[in-house]
């Protein structure tokens, strides 16, 4: 029935203007909160935030933000309160839906208590092995919210392209980097920044160490019954960003990397965050991705207006190319 009602909202917008066929836009800022739809393939809520000037009648980008909490609760509502805050009031993605114009998902993914390793919030391995209905393969999960978000908008005369934006900062950029390897196809550009300095590589093996999921993609075909397509993960447009001070170091905690894990990065990518973003780039520049890096001075573990002003150019100018 929530929904139901901010549906009828956004409807009743578009139709007071229905006669007016100058009018290209939506004439408020509109938050949809999606119930689970199982049949459809997601098991969670999400969140669909249509900023004031969106464009009707004219093809659009729909951006998309994985959800992270920054702590474990079993309380759902913990999570979701949080994606609501990030969906309409603050963030990266906020800030660029906002100024851009342009549609805006957040799911709302559990990050379990009772399962303090499972750190689905940034896609970990322990997550993409989940059985639980609720745990299970999140990034398909993800995939189905979009297609249903896509016929949501199109009800509203919202067409967005079929490939989408991705954004996401701290849990959220892992999340968004290792779904650029399941999914490369899909996304059209992204942009993240606080990553620990750890990226996901496009490599199966370094220094002869295999690199299995999420560190490389060894394991790839085994993992996802599917190979890495290497050839999509090269064009996309990518923006990676860390402040000169970012020291916020998850490779250190169980929930995020095991034991081997943990060695392996060390001793192959560095002991430090900001020497193993140094290493990610070397690689990354080596494999040819298209991927822009940049360090902001004086700047730690967040963002500031600059670094949201620098992502909402960079999409803008994926939004002007073909």
């Amino acid at each position: 029935m929530h929904y139901l009602l901010l549906f009828l909202t956004v409807t009743c917008g578009l139709l007071s203007y229905g006669q007016n066929p100058k009018t290209v836009s939506l004439t408020k800022d509109t938050l949809l909160v999606i119930p689970k739809d199982i049949i459809k393939g997601f098991h969670h809520e999400y969140l669909l935030f249509i900023p004031k000037g969106t464009p009707i009648r004219k093809q659009t980008v729909l951006l998309v933000e994985p959800n992270n909490t920054g702590k474990t609760s079993d309380n759902i509502e913990v999570h979701k309160q949080s994606a609501i805050r990030s969906a309409s009031v603050n963030g990266v993605g906020n800030n660029v839906a906002t100024n851009l114009r342009i549609p805006f998902l957040v799911p709302v993914f559990p990050r379990p208590d009772s399962q303090p390793l499972v750190y689905s919030h940034a896609l970990d391995r322990d997550v993409m092995v989940a059985d639980s209905p609720e745990l299970k393969r999140l990034d398909l999960q993800l995939l189905a919210m979009i297609a249903d978000a896509k016929n949501i908008l199109r009800s509203l005369q919202i067409e967005v392209d079929t490939q989408f934006f991705m954004t996401g900062f701290s849990a959220s950029a892992t999340f968004t980097n290792r779904f650029s390897f399941l999914h490369p196809e899909m996304i059209k550009a992204l942009a993240i920044g606080g990553f620990n300095g750890k990226l996901m590589l496009p490599e199966k093996q370094l220094n002869k160490v295999k690199l299995h999921y999420p560190i490389g993609t060894y394991d790839f075909e085994k993992l996802l019954q599917k190979p890495f397509d290497a050839a999509s993960f090269k064009k996309i447009p990518q923006y990676i960003y860390m402040g000169a001070l970012d020291d916020n170091d998850a490779v250190q905690f169980d929930d995020a990397y095991n034991d081997t894990e943990r060695d392996l990065i060390k001793n192959n990518l560095g002991k430090q965050v900001q020497d193993r973003y140094l290493k990610c780039q070397e690689i990354y520049q080596q494999h040819q991705a298209n991927a822009v890096f940049k360090t902001y001075e004086d700047v730690g573990h967040w963002t500031t207006s600059v670094m949201n002003l620098d992502v909402t150019k960079f999409f803008l100018e994926q939004m002007k190319s073909k």
